[in-house]
This record gives C-alpha cells, sequence and structure tokens, in this order.
C-alpha cells in the first residue's frame, strides 16, 4: 500500500513505521516545521528540553520496546522520582506512605484512610464499574468528605477546572495503576518510584524514528499541512497538501489522521452525523506552560502538585531534579503548568502577562526566591492536550476505522482507560496500522 499520514507525533510516526517494516511505504505530513507533536523540544543551554514536561513510567512498554527497536535503548535512564504537595502554606514530601502520615492537612485518621484507600486503587484490576461514577461522587462516597476536600478537589479543579464535576472515577484510577506499575521490586523498592527519561531528550527518539521510516522507503515533509481528505467513490483516495508555498494532490491507499477529533470533520466531508458527533462532542482543555531557567534549585522536588487553588497554576515541575542542570549549561530547568479553556483568562495572556502573573506565588513556594534566579523563561501552549474523561466514556469513543472506508484516526480521545501519553501514542500508532495493513489484505 502507498499511505498518506497526518501528523508526526508519535502515533503517526509509529504508524508509519509498522507500516514501513511491512513494506509499505508511508509520506507523513506535519504542519509544523518539527517532529514530536505535544512532546516536541526547544533549546535550554544548547540541550534539547520538551516544550512540556515528558516522562516515562515502567508501565511504558511500547516506548521502551520501540527504543530497543530503534537501537537507542542504552539512552533510557530509570531515575527516582521526587514528589512534594503545596496545602497550607508550605511543600509536603509526597513520595512514599510514610509521608503521608506526616501529612498534617489530613487528621490522623483520615490520614490511615487515604493510605488505605490508595492502596486499594492500586491494587484494583477491574475498572468498567468505575465509569459509572464520576471521580467527586466516588471520592466522596468512599473517602469522605475531608479526604476529598484536602486533597482530591484541588487537584481535580487545578487539572480541568470547571470540568473537574465531570471526569470519570475510571480516570483517576489510572492515575493509580500508573504509579503501582512505577515502583520497584522488593521491601525498598515498593516504596520508590522511578520515572525513565531519554538523555537526549524525546526528540532524539523521533528523529531516529523518523529516520528510519524514510529508510523503509517512506518520506517525512515538516512544515507541510493536510487541506483535505480527498474521497473518491465514497473511500479515500489522497490528501491535498501544502508543500513549499504549492498546494498539490497525491493519490494513496489509505489515509491515516491523527488529528484531533474536531479537526477531522473539517478535512473531509462525507462522515456520517452519529460518527461526527461523537468527534465533535469531545472537550479539549490546553497545556499552557511557561518554563524559567533558574540560577539555582527552586525546591528539591521533581513534581510537586499544587492543592492550594489560590494559585494559579497547577503544578511546579523542576526538571532539573530529575536530568541535572549541567545538561541545560547549569541553568536549573522548571515548569510552572497549566490545563485550560481557550476562554480562560490566563489562556489568552501574552507570555510576558503569564510570567508577571506567576512570579509573585513563587516566594510561597521557596521564601528566598528572587526574580534575580530568572536566566530567561519562555512561553508555551498545546492545544488539544488533555481530553475530558467523562461518565461511560467508552461508549463514546470514535472507532479507528471511520465510516469513510480507507480512512483512519487515531489520537488521544481513543487512548482509554489509560490517559494520553507519548507510549499509549505509540501503542495506539502501530495498533492501527496494523488494522490498515488486515483490511488492505482483504
Amino acid at each position: 500500500m502507498k499511505v498518506g499520514v497526518i501528523g508526526a507525533g508519535a502515533a503517526g510516526l509509529a504508524a508509519a513505521y509498522e507500516l514501513g517494516l511491512h513494506g509499505h511505504a508511508c509520506d507523513v505530513f506535519e504542519a509544523a516545521p518539527f517532529l514530536g507533536g505535544q512532546a516536541s523540544t526547544f533549546e535550554v543551554g544548547g540541550t534539547p528540553v520538551e516544550r512540556g514536561y515528558h516522562h516515562l513510567f515502567r508501565s511504558d512498554t511500547a516506548m521502551v520496546q520501540l527504543m530497543e527497536e530503534l537501537g537507542i535503548g542504552d539512552r533510557l535512564k530509570w531515575i527516582d522520582s521526587n514528589v512534594g504537595y503545596f496545602a497550607e502554606g508550605r511543600v509536603w514530601r509526597f513520595t512514599g506512605p510514610f509521608d503521608l502520615l506526616r501529612f498534617r492537612p489530613l487528621s490522623p485518621l483520615d490520614r490511615v484512610r487515604l493510605g488505605l484507600l490508595t492502596l486499594s486503587l492500586q491494587r484494583r484490576k477491574e475498572w468498567r464499574s468505575l465509569e459509572r461514577w464520576t471521580a467527586a461522587e466516588w471520592l466522596l462516597e468512599h473517602a469522605g468528605e475531608s479526604i476529598y476536600r484536602a486533597v482530591f478537589e484541588p487537584m481535580l479543579r487545578g487539572k480541568f477546572g470547571a470540568y473537574y464535576g465531570q471526569v470519570s472515577m475510571a480516570w483517576l484510577w489510572n492515575k493509580f495503576a500508573l504509579r503501582t506499575a512505577s515502583r520497584g521490586k522488593g521491601l525498598r523498592g515498593r516504596f520508590k518510584e522511578q520515572l525513565g527519561y531519554p538523555v537526549g531528550s524525546f526528540e532524539e527518539i523521533f528523529t531516529v524514528l523518523a529516520e528510519r521510516v524514510e529508510s523503509l522507503g517512506g518520506a517525512v515533509h515538516l512544515g507541510a499541512g493536510v487541506r483535505r481528505v480527498v474521497v473518491e467513490e465514497g473511500r479515500a483516495a489522497g490528501l491535498e497538501v501544502q508543500l513549499g508555498g504549492e498546494a498539490e494532490t497525491r493519490s494513496y491507499d489509505a489515509v491515516l489522521a491523527t488529528v484531533p477529533s474536531y479537526v477531522l470533520p473539517r478535512l473531509v466531508d462525507g462522515l456520517p452525523d452519529d460518527y461526527t458527533e461523537m468527534l465533535t462532542d469531545k472537550v479539549y482543555l490546553s497545556a499552557v506552560l511557561i518554563v524559567m531557567v533558574l540560577e539555582r534549585p527552586l525546591s528539591p522536588h521533581y513534581w510537586m502538585y499544587v492543592g492550594d487553588r489560590s494559585m494559579p497554576f497547577l503544578g511546579v515541575i523542576e526538571h532539573t531534579n530529575f536530568m541535572p542542570a549541567e545538561h541545560y549549561g547549569g541553568g536549573h530547568v522548571v515548569y510552572l503548568t497549566n490545563y485550560l479553556d481557550r476562554d480562560d483568562r490566563l489562556y489568552k495572556m501574552d507570555a510576558a502577562e503569564l510570567y508577571a502573573e506567576y512570579l509573585p506565588h513563587l516566594r510561597r513556594i521557596n521564601p528566598a526566591f528572587d526574580e534575580s534566579w530568572v536566566r530567561e523563561y519562555h512561553h508555551h501552549k498545546v492545544d488539544a492536550a488533555q481530553p475530558i474523561v467523562t461518565r461511560g466514556y467508552s461508549e463514546r469513543i470514535p472507532a479507528h476505522r471511520t465510516p469513510i472506508p480507507g480512512l483512519y484516526l487515531a489520537n488521544t480521545t481513543q487512548i482509554y482507560p489509560e490517559d494520553r501519553g507519548t507510549n499509549y501514542s505509540v501503542r495506539m500508532g502501530r495498533q492501527v496500522a496494523r488494522l490498515m495493513m488486515e483490511d488492505g489484505a482483504g
């Protein structure tokens, strides 16, 4: 087959690679001038680092296997994680169960109850019955109001904003399952979470992957927008693309779109109403980040949840408490992160406005912080970053095989019950490639 792929993120490149391994040539078109999609990078101190923080869990076997296949498995390093939680005016260490026993925003009895609840969710395998509950409903019923108000409600509000009360408990359950899978073995390892990071950043993975796609007879075009999917005689037959300022139409046996759900109806005519409704009823939040490069560390933690909703950001991720600052010219890389609706006032701010909004709050995390620590800062927005996973979500996931023969869809709304991430995008891309080969053989 000759296949056209829209998008050079993890799913699109993984699908093109899988198809190429089986002798099918793929053209991959990416509107941005860089690879990687939501895991793309920029440079700090001459070293690439992700626009939005990324890491791998121990359970992320699809990405680990891919790196091994590409010959760069030795570039993946597993590092002990370090988590904090900001509440009641201070940062609480939140890495293991003994830290929970010292978490004073909860009573001693509630600390024990939260520990037992966490253990129960980590060990739970069955999740479908959780779909009928929102996370708020389930937690109020099973954890109690004091635990919900002190820990979970601030996190859900920070992550999902006005949609926090609609999020499925199945989504939250998966977060506990991931944490369990990333802990080591043995008595000591049970309390140590390890996270993975490729030494050369995720850019190295996508660069090698794109090179492999091309060595298998494919092509990867950057700065190449797709204007529409060509449908002839009721099936996908090609793509109209913008290459080098010129529009041209290319013929294909099959087309894979890795665009957000709401974009697909703009690219193709003739989708049935019921399928279109499953696409357009999906709500996404945008990831909005200020990335600071500091002269010195802000905190001792890699990942800090902000449970105080008077703070204007959701989390503080100090990348250089994970990878050494020497990789980035001695600069300490700190992400201030939010997930926002596009009509949110913070979303509409420019870089200088958002930086000024966030800056005073850093002294609440570290009273010694001074603006003179800031070498530089960067502002990044990633639209369609976080789908809102609502109650009964599994019944409303659009199929990878669209109703138009030869046209396939692979995006983050179809990753479930797991949440979006590079590992699951790689897994999904390769799975959809196999569907395409099955249909092509037929």
